[in-house]
């Protein structure tokens, strides 16, 4: 016997999704939609197949997940929060911002040492000991969670403090992939998702850092308005077509 994998939140709003996909719906909305800087490319896939079936709009407002709780905090006119994390869904449903009900985990993150440049970071990533680069880019561990996954793999080998003089920290996740892909820093903690593109093989050396070694990413999304298309979206990103798109990008699956 099939069992559905949707939650029961998800399961009730799957019958306003597929009265919206059977009628094509004239009354198309755009919502806005919060999103943690490493899941860019796969929610953009996601968002773009949605919008096919729907007629619906899609905003996408990239940033820490940090930074974008404190704009949610503050009034920020969000549908949607998609954290790389599970901390800040979590305050903002007990804090009675997002919707009750609404949250769930949508992905699950995974931290690689990468570097553009082909044999430069080793299968044990012994490089980082060896210290034969300049700059090492991280997210900031206050703001975004693969920065402090990164903080925890580096403590757990005992190099933290060691290597403080060569850190260059990006705001996000973006940011801290874009020093190692400009070449600003020779190597750099990331999210797997942006070093790997569906159906290519990854570019350059990477070390795939095992879980063990950093509290697992589980990332959450919630519902910020009482909204049928933002609701529709949710139900949407659960899907097997979706998921196949947020595997493709690396990510494991709840």
């Amino acid at each position: 016997m099939h069992r559905s994998n949707l939650t029961p939140y998800a399961a009730r709003l799957a019958v306003v999704l597929l009265l919206m996909l059977s009628a094509g719906w004239a009354m198309a909305d755009e919502i806005q939609v919060a999103v943690a800087s490493n899941f860019a490319g796969a929610i953009k896939r996601v968002a773009e197949r949605f919008e096919v079936h729907t007629d619906h709009k899609v905003t996408l407002i990239f940033g820490s997940t940090g930074k974008l709780y404190a704009q949610i905090k503050h009034g920020a006119p969000f549908d949607l929060f998609f954290a790389a994390d599970a901390r800040r869904p979590e305050l903002l449903d007990t804090e009675g911002v997002a919707l009750p009900g609404s949250r769930f985990t949508y992905a699950i993150g995974k931290l690689v040492l990468w570097s553009p440049m082909a044999g430069y970071v080793d299968l044990q990533a012994k490089v980082l000991k060896q210290g034969g680069f300049r700059h090492l880019a991280i997210a900031n561990p206050r703001l975004a969670p693969y920065g402090k996954a990164a903080q925890e793999v580096l403590q757990a080998r005992g190099l933290w403090d060691a290597l403080q003089g060569r850190m260059v920290r990006g705001e996000n996740i973006g940011q801290a992939f874009h020093f190692v892909r400009s070449g600003n820093a020779e190597l750099g903690f990331v999210a797997l998702s942006q070093a790997k593109q569906p159906g290519q093989p990854i570019e350059g050396s990477w070390w795939e850092v095992p879980q063990t070694l950093y509290t697992p990413i589980a990332q959450q999304a919630v519902l910020l308005k009482e909204n049928e298309a933002a609701r529709a979206f949710l139900v949407f990103v659960q899907s097997d077509a979706a998921q196949e798109i947020i595997k493709g990008y690396g990510y494991g699956i709840p």
